[in-house]
């Protein structure tokens, strides 16, 4: 089973190119982790593994909900929605995990994709200096996230439940991520969540700080 929970390590958008994207069901609120671990243990879950994540920084556009960028283990982060299951889970390509300082034209690309223009005029960026061009743009955001995260698996299907702190407010998520969509679909609906809105960490987050 692939470690969800494992370091990032640099990825460069070729070998991202080549990762098979999974399809991920995500909710969001409140008193979802207890209705979680009641239904966990009548659905033949086992435990993985439990880890307090280094704070990440994700970075928001008013223009899109399709392009997930955030700094994680230092490394600047991108995946891009390319499509949804026949459920409506949302599929995810990994586009690369770039060390910084960020070069030029990866940064060009990552802005590209956030559907925002920025003005670069040198050959690379560092991680403070591009976190403080973004919360000077009028159309983005950088928010603070913090996760303590639980995972499981059903099934073989990974599944976790977590506290997440976007700038400090408090959330409660879960979620079930796998390239086999018919066992996402009983993974859901066996843990009590299929009846949510599937919510992503952008979507979560742009509600947390005002931007819809």
């Amino acid at each position: 089973m692939a470690d969800v929970f494992a370091k990032n390590v640099s990825t460069s958008a070729a070998e991202a190119e080549k990762i098979v994207p999974r399809a991920e069901f995500r909710v969001f609120g409140h008193d979802i982790i207890e209705k979680v671990k009641t239904s966990m243990w009548g659905c033949g879950a086992v435990l993985f593994k439990a880890r307090r994540m280094p704070a990440e920084t994700y970075f928001l556009s008013v223009h899109t909900t399709e392009a997930n960028v955030k700094v994680r283990d230092g490394l600047l982060d991108i995946k891009t929605k390319v499509g949804e299951t026949p459920e409506g889970y949302e599929i995810f390509q990994p586009r690369g995990k770039f060390q910084f300082p960020v070069s030029k034209t990866d940064l060009a690309v990552i802005l590209s994709h956030l559907k925002v223009e920025m003005p670069l005029d040198k050959d690379q960026y560092g991680i403070d200096e591009f976190i403080e061009m973004v919360r000077k743009h009028p159309d983005m955001a950088a928010v603070s996230v913090e996760k303590m995260r639980y995972g499981f698996t059903v099934e073989g299907i990974i599944c976790e439940y977590a506290q997440v702190w976007f700038n400090g407010a408090l959330l409660e998520s879960a979620c079930c991520e796998s390239e086999d969509y018919a066992g996402m679909k009983k993974a859901v609906e066996a843990l009590g969540i299929a009846a949510m809105p599937n919510t992503n960490y952008l979507k979560a987050a742009r509600r947390v700080v005002g931007m819809e």
